[in-house]
């Protein structure tokens, strides 16, 4: 069990940096700053890691950031409903890569900046690869440890991506807090943030979308930022922006009136 379970955390942790830190933070949004030696190196690798790929994952973040919670959203609640917010972000994904093989003017200049192509994998169809490397991988592990339930739980650790971005995107626009007036329907979801890197605090985001940190008050964490600081030791990220601009938060709830009075 507790083999299955470090796994898992190792495939968790692995799949939610390259997506919350690098795709998210670095690429999306350039909160922090990467060499462009370790952009072209995501964009060889963060397909095969993630299933994911990173120049349609950014152009279709950058379309939600530009449309929140309008019909234009790629994957917002408010227009499609909660539980098909899943299937509505996977075939906005799909679109996106196609109009971005095609080389659609309007969607290359949404990622113009980003120095690489979509991944090659995509672009000859075969976007299960990496899925199936995955599950080889989990296959070996079970067999090598004669415990079949560690490979599954690595599996379900690196793969994960499809459920994660489903609860930033459906709880992250329907259920929580906020701290922020902000245009759209963001919102704090706790349990989102907390088992998605920070990434369920999308109010906070959407209020300051350049921070590399997306927690604002004392009593939320966010894990994704502790990785930043621990890629920052190791030189492999800079973190160059202030977190959240002075003088700019908002009050917002009654009780933060209360507070501040």
């Amino acid at each position: 069990m507790l083999l299955a379970l470090g796994l898992f955390v190792f495939g968790y942790v692995v799949s939610m940096t390259f997506t919350s830190v690098f795709y998210h933070r670095a690429l999306a949004h350039e909160a922090i700053e990467i060499s462009p030696r370790m952009k072209k190196l995501i964009g060889l690798t963060g397909m095969l890691i993630t299933g994911i790929d990173p120049k349609g994952w950014v152009c279709m973040h950058r379309l939600h950031h530009e449309h929140s919670d309008t019909p234009l959203d790629p994957h917002s609640p408010a227009h499609t409903g909660f539980w098909y917010t899943f299937i509505k972000q996977h075939k906005s994904f799909e679109r996106i890569l196609v109009k971005l093989i095609k080389r659609d003017k309007e969607f290359e200049k949404i990622v113009r900046d980003i120095p690489f192509d979509v991944h090659f994998l995509n672009k000859m169809g075969l976007w299960y690869v990496p899925f199936v490397l995955h599950a080889i991988v989990g296959v070996i592990i079970g067999t090598a440890f004669d415990n079949y339930l560690a490979g599954i739980a690595y599996f379900i650790g690196i793969c994960g991506h499809p459920l994660q971005g489903f609860l930033v995107n459906a709880f992250g626009h329907s259920i929580g807090y906020r701290n922020f007036n902000c245009p759209d329907q963001s919102t704090n979801n706790t349990f989102v943030a907390l088992t998605c890197f920070g990434e369920g605090y999308q109010n906070n985001h959407h209020r300051f979308p350049t921070s590399p940190k997306f927690s604002i008050r004392s009593s939320e964490f966010d894990f994704g930022f502790g990785i930043i600081k621990f890629l920052s030791l190791l030189n492999v990220v800079k973190i160059y922006r202030d977190q959240i601009p002075k003088g700019e938060r908002e009050i917002h709830s009654p009780l933060e009136m209360l507070e501040n009075n």
